[in-house]
């Protein structure tokens, strides 16, 4: 049975796993691993990953770069939840998620089960489970269909998601004092504290 902790020693030795959130199932493995995740979803290169993390300290933490207020306060309305929030952080994580890119995403589920097994891998590569080009899977056995050889977290069934990507709310600047974040994409739920693109 491959709870939690079995999880994470699967993702510690390289592989990809996956895992229910309150969106959409995960495609998951670690940051410098992230080359499998394009491989496996035959998926381009140049579309970003998603840092998912168990909670904000864990990836201020893990980014190491000085938060502006307000990404944090916009973290703290929208986390956990159905939002990514797209930062401008340069560096190694980066580099891995979005290579030649200048951004991050960055996201903490509404999921337990996800949130538990992310405190014992530290944060992940994440994006949904489904090949390039297919409807992403929404059940466990879904998931299963597209990617038979990985293992999926235990217990099961899973908690049921919303069946609906995230919200993506971009940081464009203080200079833009009317609203500061733009909507790359209108998710499951409203962008918490944030107004039009």
């Amino acid at each position: 049975m491959n709870g939690p902790a079995d999880l994470a020693r699967r993702v510690a030795a390289g592989e990809a796993v996956l895992f229910p959130t309150d969106t959409l199932p995960a495609l998951a493995c670690r940051p410098e691993a992230a080359s499998l995740i394009w491989r496996l979803k035959q998926r381009p290169a140049d579309k970003p990953l998603i840092l998912m993390g168990a909670d904000l300290p864990q990836l201020i933490a893990v980014l190491a770069v000085p938060w502006q207020e307000a990404w944090l306060e916009q973290a703290r309305c929208s986390w956990p939840g159905a939002v990514t929030l797209v930062l401008p952080v340069t560096g190694a994580l980066t580099d891995h998620l979005h290579p030649g890119g200048t951004s991050l995403g960055l996201r903490v589920p509404a999921c337990e089960p996800a949130r538990e097994l992310l405190r014992l891998t530290g944060p992940l590569a994440t994006t949904s489970a489904n090949r390039s080009g297919q409807p992403p899977a929404t059940t466990a056995a879904e998931a299963a269909l597209q990617f038979p050889g990985l293992a999926l977290l235990e217990p099961q069934p899973w908690p049921p998601g919303s069946g609906q990507a995230s919200t993506v709310l971009a940081w464009r600047g203080e200079e833009r004092s009317d609203d500061p974040w733009a909507v790359l994409r209108a998710g499951v739920l409203p962008a918490p504290g944030a107004g039009g693109a």
